[in-house]
């Protein structure tokens, strides 16, 4: 029988492991930095509003919690606690975020579904003109790969996009024991912060396609897998060319590109 939470059935198909600690709630919460009266605070993924209550106490009508699930959206707004206009049922990964990033930044929270959470995070890059924070909890291993240095085996194209254009910080690891149904992994809760800088002369579309093209082949020199993606890398220097993708920092991949040019 599937785990149930204040009534609400965990959906193994929307990946949902409700939070039950009120502690960890509050911790994620107060990790926040943004304290700007116009930012929109989204939580994605709100289930059983063991985050939801802590932000609207926080935030109040700031807060706009999104869910696909249409029974935990129902559930929410039973609770005498939540205004309904901070309740919606709606799929971020679909959701044009103009709709409520329009009348200023985007504050971006949740205990994101570990099979998604990739694409979370390549959508809030998408945004990144808007969203200005993300402070969230991710598969332990996502969370470390993000925030991983050149050089280490976990570094990759999350850690290379994310780091040109914000602050990365893993904050602390959650146990399987305070969710409802328990994942059999660890969690890590991440914050990511906006640069107040970014290369404005390399665009993130070109950048992204680098860092897929370099890392799709991590195994083989930038040169193989370069060419392999589709690039020319004539006039590009040798010593460049014999690495391989994880011992370029970000900064390293910015520069590369301004070599390589539009392609």
């Amino acid at each position: 029988m599937p785990a149930k939470s204040n009534g609400v059935k965990a959906k193994k198909y929307l990946g949902q492991h409700f939070l039950e600690d009120p502690s960890v709630a509050e911790r994620i919460v107060e990790a926040i930095q943004t304290e700007q009266p116009e930012a929109c605070i989204l939580e994605i993924g709100p289930g059983t509003g063991a985050l939801t209550r802590p932000l609207i106490q926080r935030f109040g009508l700031q807060v706009l919690a999104l869910d696909i699930d249409e029974e935990s959206v129902r559930f929410l707004l039973q609770q005498a606690w939540v205004p309904t206009q901070c309740i919606k049922v709606g799929d971020f990964l679909r959701m044009p975020l103009e709709r409520v990033a329009s009348s200023g930044p985007l504050v971006i929270v949740g205990n994101f579904p570990y099979n998604i959470s990739s694409q979370i995070l390549f959508k809030f890059l998408d945004w990144k003109d808007h969203g200005i924070e993300l402070v969230g909890m991710f598969q332990k291993e996502v969370a470390e790969r993000v925030c991983a240095d050149h050089g280490s085996k976990t570094y990759g194209i999350l850690s290379v996009l994310v780091q040109v254009y914000y602050e990365a910080e893993y904050l602390f690891t959650v146990p399987p024991r305070v969710f409802n149904p328990p994942p059999k992994v660890n969690s890590g809760v991440l914050r990511l912060q906006r640069r107040t800088e970014w290369p404005e002369d390399v665009a993130y579309t070109d950048l992204k396609r680098l860092a897929k093209a370099a890392f799709n082949q991590r195994r083989k020199t930038l040169r193989n897998s370069l060419r392999a993606g589709g690039f020319d890398v004539d006039g590009i220097d040798e010593a460049t060319l014999k690495l391989r993708p994880e011992q370029l920092s970000p900064e390293a991949f910015v520069n590369l590109m301004r070599q390589l040019g539009s392609q």
